[in-house]
């Protein structure tokens, strides 16, 4: 490693360093993108729901992905707005294509709460409409019965 020494003197001395030193700023840079990587997963989920517990391994996070939110009330979230009664067709149409062609995945939570027949209609509107991968999500593990 080199030092740049000042060739120049001046009446007092020294003359003053030109350079920059970017150590500082390029720690602060890091710990602030590790603080992003961590607590960016946190924010996806913006509808409270009470999910159900499943016996199941994780699946990948995948980009081309809407999600889809059942409240405790029955209103039906897509992303993080709230859709009107009847309307979840019109939306589920105005959906683009992924890059690959196919329909994007549909992350789908439903509240515990939920009558099962009103879970089986909206993935009914999801497959009619062409989406035809749904993942259903739960929270934890726990023991199967």
């Amino acid at each position: 490693m080199a030092i740049n020494l000042p060739t120049k003197r001046s009446r007092r001395g020294r003359t003053p360093m030109a350079e920059i030193n970017v150590t500082p700023l390029v720690d602060v840079m890091l710990v602030l993108l590790i603080i992003f990587m961590v607590t960016a997963p946190m924010l996806s989920a913006g509808v409270p729901v009470n999910l159900p517990d499943a016996n199941a391994k994780p699946l990948n996070q995948n980009p081309s992905e809407i999600s889809l939110s059942i409240a405790e009330d029955g209103v039906i979230y897509l992303d993080d707005v709230a859709l009107d009664p009847g309307t979840l067709a019109l939306k589920l149409a105005e959906v683009p294509p992924a890059p690959d062609g196919k329909r994007p995945q549909v992350v789908l939570r439903a509240d515990r709460s939920l009558d099962y027949g009103r879970v089986m209609a909206v993935m009914g509107e999801l497959n009619r409409a062409g989406f035809t991968a749904i993942s259903l999500v739960t929270t934890g593990s726990v023991p199967s019965p």
